[in-house]
């Protein structure tokens, strides 16, 4: 009877196989369940790989701020020690300023004709280039785009904002010329030869003007320079000075700076729109401090 407890019959046969079954189909529900969460035991792996990589991507720029920064600050250096560099000497002295002979011209803005004595100072060889007023201000508002070009579309106020920022940078004193500074720079100082255009009787050999500039500024110091090695001064753009505009006193003067107050700004110097007789060294040309032009722009001065 013992032994006959334990023999298989089919019925209990049956029964293990079934018990089996459903152990087997248990194991394989698991192994699937184990086979799916794989992937996400491994994804936040994945993302801490995506978010460094964005930490990694976001932290690149910094760097490359970093190094435009430096190379930026060393291109201004370069061009603010170009500027000081640049700067002519102009040994004081005295002259006649106006509508003297060889420039032959009847304007009453220009007469009475007067003299002016000048102590020494400095000016700039060239105008104000627009990579200059690029690095001292961050922008460019001029028409005629190009470095070596000179600024241009810029007023006197614009100016003084200008050469405030400027002198913060530099620690000088860069100002506007006055009128007489720069006739008399204009006219070859104290080696003046006396001739009509700036450095030349013949204008196109030292100025771009209406015949020759196609309707454009030009890079600086492309023609030929006056007596003390100045350029553009009859032509390419006109420069602001520091002056009030007034009609000439036939009175001898000292470092004359203009009245004390008045409604125009003096620009002084040839255009590139002008006909030759408009960029003879005595044409006056004045405007109101807010005026802009793409035939205008500045050039520096220092006191000795």
């Amino acid at each position: 009877m013992k032994n006959h407890r334990y023999q298989l019959t089919p019925d209990k046969m049956k029964r293990i196989f079934t018990i089996l079954a459903c152990l087997l189909c248990v194991l394989v529900v698991n192994a699937q369940d184990i086979i799916v969460r794989k992937p996400s035991k491994k994804q936040p792996t994945t993302q801490t790989s995506t978010a460094a990589k964005k930490q990694s991507t976001t932290t690149k720029p910094a760097k490359k701020t970093s190094a435009t920064t430096s190379s930026t600050n060393s291109n201004r250096q370069r061009i603010l020690q170009e500027l000081a560099d640049n700067m002519v000497y102009v040994q004081g002295g005295t002259f006649t300023m106006g509508a003297t002979s060889e420039q032959e011209s009847d304007f009453i803005a220009e007469k009475p004709v007067h003299s002016v004595t000048l102590s020494s100072y400095y000016i700039g060889k060239t105008e104000v280039t627009q990579e200059l007023w690029q690095a001292v201000m961050g922008s460019n508002p001029s028409k005629f785009k190009g470095d070596r070009k000179p600024v241009e579309q810029v007023s006197w106020d614009d100016c003084q904002t200008f050469i405030s920022k400027l002198n913060t940078l530099t620690g000088k004193n860069y100002r506007l010329p006055t009128e007489a500074e720069w006739e008399f720079a204009a006219r070859g100082g104290i080696k003046s030869k006396g001739y009509k255009y700036s450095g030349s009787n013949i204008i196109s050999d030292v100025a771009w003007y209406k015949d020759n500039s196609g309707e454009t500024t030009h890079e600086v110091g492309t023609k030929s320079p006056n007596e003390l090695g100045l350029y553009d001064m009859s032509g390419n753009v006109s420069v602001w000075c520091s002056d009030w505009f007034n009609r000439y006193s036939s009175s001898p003067s000292n470092n004359p700076t203009g009245p004390d107050s008045g409604i125009f700004r003096v620009y002084r110097g040839g255009r590139w729109g002008d006909v030759a007789i408009g960029c003879h060294l005595s044409n006056r040309h004045f405007d109101s401090p807010d005026y802009c032009s793409y035939e205008l722009g500045l050039r520096l001065c220092l006191s000795e």
